[in-house]
C-alpha cells in the first residue's frame, strides 16, 4: 500500500515554551505568565504557546495514519534544538519532507523512520514524521504500534502496565493530592527550576520533601501504596552549593533522610553548561552517593538529549537513571534503542517527554514504552495531572486488551 498524500496542519501543545535561561535568572512569577525579557534566541515572551505540527498520511484505502510534530519546553535549552514555531516549519516540510513520503510504499517502520531520521531536520519533525511512520505501518498490517515495535526488534509486549510519572507543574501541593489519589507510581516532578524554590541554603526543598512523605502517609489510598518521589531540580543543587560535589552529597543525605520512607530520585542536580563537563559531574555524585550508601537516585536530563549522549552518559555511570526526552532524540526510533541501551549496560531507562507534547504524541510512545518495557513513563502532556495521567494510562490498558487478540 502506498502514501497518498502527505498533509500538515497546526496544532497547540499541553502546555507552553519557556525560556528556561531568563526564568533562572532574571524573570519574575506573573499568576500562569512570567515577566521580563526573554535571553533565549528565538523566544518573543519568556513563556509562549506551545505549537504542534500534524503529519498526516493518507494511505490508498483511506485511512489516515499520523503523528505529532513537538518540542520540549524548555527548547533552545541544555544543548537543544531551537524554538519549533509552526509558521517557520510547515513551508520546510511542505517542500523537504512531503517528497519523502508521498507516492511511496509502506514497508517497515525502521525503513520507512530512517529515511527522514537521516536528515538533519529540527528534532521536532523527525519525531512527528516518525511517528505517523509506525501508525502507518501498523495500519497497514492491522496491528498495534506496540506489536510493530516489539516484532521489529525482537521484543515481547508487556504483560503489565509501565509504571507511571505524574509531573506537578507550579502547583505541587494540590496536584499532589491528584497524584495520591489516583496512586500514581512516581511523583511529583515538581517544578524546581530556581533557587526560591529550593531554598538558598536548600531549605525550601527539604520541607516540601516532608511534606510529601506526610501527605502520601495521609492520603494513602491503600496500605501497599508506596510511589517513588521524583524530584526535577535543573541544576538548582549546584547553584545553591556552588557546585561542591561533596557539599551537594551531604544535602541529598538530608533529602534521603527527609522522604523516608519513600525511595527518592533528584532529576538534574546540576548543569555544567555543556554535556562533558555534565557528564563528569553527574559520575562524581553519582559515585559518591554509592560510596557513602547514600539511597538518593540521580537522573541524567540536561545535556542528556540524543541517542549518542545517552550512550555517553549510560557508558560513564553518570546517573543512575537517563531521561529518554523522547522529542530531544528526534525518530521515535531512537527512543525505542536508547531505552533498549539503557536496559543493556545497566542504566534505568525513563522514557520521558516533555509536557509540551499532545495527546498524539503521548499515546505512540506509550505504544513504544510497552514494547520496550523502561522503568518508568512520564504521564504527559501538560502540567495538570488528570489529562496526561489518563491519556498514559488509558492507553496502556487498551494495549493490554487488544494485544492478544490482533
Amino acid at each position: 500500500m502506498k502514501i497518498k498524500d502527505v498533509v500538515f496542519s497546526s496544532g497547540r501543545t499541553g502546555f507552553f515554551f519557556d525560556d528556561q535561561k531568563a526564568i533562572k535568572t532574571t524573570a519574575v512569577a506573573d499568576g500562569a505568565a512570567y515577566m521580563g525579557n526573554p535571553v533565549t534566541p528565538g523566544f518573543t515572551k519568556v513563556r509562549q504557546a506551545g505549537e504542534s505540527i500534524s503529519v498526516l498520511f493518507v494511505l490508498e484505502d483511506g485511512q489516515i495514519a499520523y503523528g505529532d510534530c513537538a518540542a520540549v519546553q524548555y527548547s533552545g535549552a541544555g544543548g537543544r534544538d531551537p524554538l519549533f514555531l509552526a509558521k517557520d516549519f510547515i513551508p520546510i516540510m511542505q517542500k523537504e519532507v512531503v517528497p519523502l513520503y508521498k507516492g511511496k510504499d509502506i514497508t517497515t517502520f525502521k525503513e520507512m523512520a530512517n529515511i527522514v531520521d537521516a536528515e538533519p531536520f529540527h528534532t521536532a519533525i523527525r519525531y512527528g514524521v516518525t511517528q505517523a511512520c509506525l501508525d502507518a505501518v501498523a495500519k497497514l498490517n492491522k496491528k498495534l504500534m506496540a506489536q510493530i515495535v516489539a516484532q521489529e526488534y525482537n521484543l515481547t509486549v508487556s504483560e503489565a502496565l509501565i509504571p507511571i510519572f505524574s509531573q506537578s507543574g507550579d502547583d505541587r501541593y494540590n496536584n499532589v493530592d491528584k497524584m495520591i489519589l489516583k496512586s500514581s507510581d512516581i511523583l511529583p516532578h515538581g517544578l524546581i527550576n530556581n533557587i526560591t524554590k529550593l531554598g538558598v541554603h536548600g531549605e525550601a526543598l527539604l520541607e516540601y520533601v516532608q511534606w510529601l512523605s506526610k501527605r502520601i502517609t495521609q492520603l494513602s489510598p491503600n496500605l501497599t501504596y508506596q510511589p517513588i518521589l521524583h524530584l526535577d531540580v535543573y541544576g538548582v543543587i549546584g547553584i545553591a552549593f556552588n557546585h561542591d560535589v561533596d557539599a551537594m552529597v551531604n544535602y541529598l543525605a538530608k533529602i534521603e533522610q527527609a522522604a523516608k520512607p519513600f525511595t527518592v530520585r533528584i532529576e538534574g542536580p546540576v548543569d555544567m553548561g555543556e554535556l562533558h563537563a555534565q557528564v563528569d559531574a553527574l559520575a562524581n555524585i553519582t559515585k559518591k552517593l554509592d560510596e557513602r550508601g547514600i539511597h538518593v537516585e540521580i537522573v541524567a536530563d540536561e545535556w542528556c538529549n540524543t541517542f549518542e549522549d545517552i550512550k555517553l552518559f549510560t557508558d560513564n555511570k553518570a546517573g543512575h537513571m537517563a531521561q529518554i526526552k523522547t522529542p530531544d532524540l528526534g525518530g521515535i526510533n531512537n527512543t525505542i534503542e536508547a531505552v533498549l541501551y539503557c536496559k543493556e549496560h545497566g542504566m534505568g531507562a525513563y522514557q520521558g517527554g516533555t509536557c509540551n507534547e499532545t495527546d498524539r504524541s503521548a499515546v505512540v510512545c506509550t505504544h513504544a514504552a510497552m514494547a520496550t518495557k523502561p522503568k518508568q513513563i512520564l504521564a504527559k502532556p501538560g502540567m495538570g495531572v488528570d489529562e496526561g495521567y489518563m491519556i498514559v494510562y488509558n492507553e496502556m490498558n487498551r494495549i493490554l486488551a487488544l494485544k492478544d487478540i490482533l
